[in-house]
């Protein structure tokens, strides 16, 4: 039997329904800012030069760019994500462009950006060689593509790989893993770039106590959302718990959260 291609618009849309669930600003603009941080910094962008963050969320990444003077555009499929960043930029009295705007098709012209950059962002594009093919598209040559992203081990590897138990992915499509591998970044970045360095890097997640982190995801993840909706609920949430126990390195009755993650940086060819 032949396998049927892959609708990547259905699977898409799909997708956008699911992170729009919820509130994932909740999360990210908690426990991901740090590792947006840690790229930036890595990056060391200087004023006027040109980023963009590609699936951006709430801004992360945008936000501290910007606090550069960088001339900064960041895009997500998630309209309520973006007008969140907007009003952070507003807040802040930062010039920066949020767009509603999906990774796999950026609005721009060729070589349009200095800089892009991805934290736990791009990776959960559908079609990841679309995406990434994007991404070299609009950096110009000698540019910078660099990413924070989530590994097959440690924390992030056994979240998604409980998360996949209660809502699969789409048969056919590749874990946003795959971009946490040397392997991975080879196959979707290697021909556009003449370097790749990466490095791991570890960053914590803070919360009240191992209850309190399991319902923040279970209030604000999407996918946990989408599982509970289809009665898995109690189920991934004892998971959970379990995995995060596991992770938690604080000994004061608090959660702190060790998480491994790879920091990537790739100069377009």
């Amino acid at each position: 039997m032949l396998d049927l291609p892959i609708d990547y618009r259905a699977i898409t849309a799909d997708q956008q329904k699911i992170w729009a669930t919820g509130d994932f600003n909740q999360i990210g603009v908690r426990q991901n800012v740090r590792m947006a941080e840690a790229l930036v910094q890595q990056v060391d962008p200087h004023a006027g030069t040109r980023v963009l963050d590609v699936a951006c969320g709430s801004g992360n990444a945008a936000l501290i760019a910007a606090r550069r003077y960088c001339d900064v555009t960041g895009i997500d499929y998630v309209p309520a994500l973006i007008e969140r960043a907007k009003m952070r930029a507003m807040a802040e009295g930062l010039e920066v462009s949020f767009r509603v705007e999906d990774a796999q098709n950026l609005p721009f012209v060729d070589a349009s950006f200095d800089v892009v950059l991805s934290v736990y962002g791009v990776h959960f594009a559908p079609d990841q060689a679309k995406a990434a093919h994007e991404m070299l598209r609009v950096c110009r040559p000698g540019g910078t593509i660099a990413l924070a992203s989530p590994m097959p081990t440690g924390w992030s590897g056994e979240f998604f790989a409980i998360l996949g138990t209660y809502v699969p992915r789409p048969s056919g499509l590749q874990s946003p893993l795959h971009w946490g591998t040397d392997a991975g970044l080879e196959d979707l970045l290697g021909s556009g770039t003449r370097s790749i360095s990466s490095e791991q890097r570890t960053t914590l997640q803070y919360f009240r106590s191992i209850e309190h982190a399991t319902e923040v995801f279970m209030t604000y993840f999407g996918s946990a959302l989408r599982a509970a909706e289809q009665g898995h609920g109690e189920n991934l949430r004892e998971d959970l718990k379990a995995m995060f126990s596991r992770y938690n390195v604080a000994s004061d009755g608090t959660a702190i959260l060790e998480n491994t993650y790879l920091l990537t940086v790739a100069t377009r060819a």
